[in-house]
């Protein structure tokens, strides 16, 4: 009997784990943002993601940021029902941790590594050359959605760029990413 608890805990624990890094990446989270989501905030059978003031961040000026809703793809929503129909606990946060009701940010990178690490990847650095999986980061996946942004889907700007990571400043994404469109 102990077997199948554990199995099923596993089980659960690799569902929240896939949805963590889809939703990373889908929604060009911060790993801040992403340990403070709790499952209220998700909206419309989980295709969008409210995020409220309280929990964006990156402000570096006392303007507070207006709350967004985000849309998420197919694949997202579909890992997110998932995920949400085999609850192994009931927090009110979206990613709880086998021993606390909210997964830590320390905990997110964590799984984004390890996931890395089994899936072998190998970064681009800015230099051209290739990385050690152990490069990737829950902030890699932000940098990988400017990149796609700007070398992969036609007509983007860095004020697209910026709006979809919610930068508060174009400089921010100027000194970010001005450097990361192909020739």
């Amino acid at each position: 009997m102990r077997t199948a608890v554990f199995q099923t805990s596993a089980d659960y624990l690799a569902e929240r784990n896939d949805t963590m890094i889809a939703l990373l990446y889908d929604a060009d989270l911060r790993v801040g943002e992403l340990v403070n989501v709790d499952v209220e905030y998700l909206r419309g059978h989980h295709a969008k993601l409210y995020l409220t003031t309280e929990i964006q961040e990156d402000y570096p000026n006392d303007n507070s940021p207006t709350p967004k809703t985000l849309a998420l793809t197919s694949d997202t929503t579909h890992a997110l029902t998932t995920y949400l129909n085999t609850p192994w606990k009931n927090p009110d946060a979206l990613f709880p941790s086998c021993s606390n009701d909210r997964i830590t940010t320390q905990g997110v990178r964590n799984v984004v590594e390890k996931a890395a690490v089994e899936a072998d990847v190998r970064p681009y650095k800015v230099d051209g050359t290739r990385g050690n999986p152990e490069d990737v980061s829950p902030h890699a996946l932000r940098h990988g959605v400017a990149y796609r942004m700007m070398n992969h889907e036609s007509g983007n700007t860095l004020y697209d760029v910026r709006n979809r990571l919610r930068h508060r400043s174009i400089q921010t994404t100027e000194q970010i990413y001005d450097h990361i469109t192909e020739a």
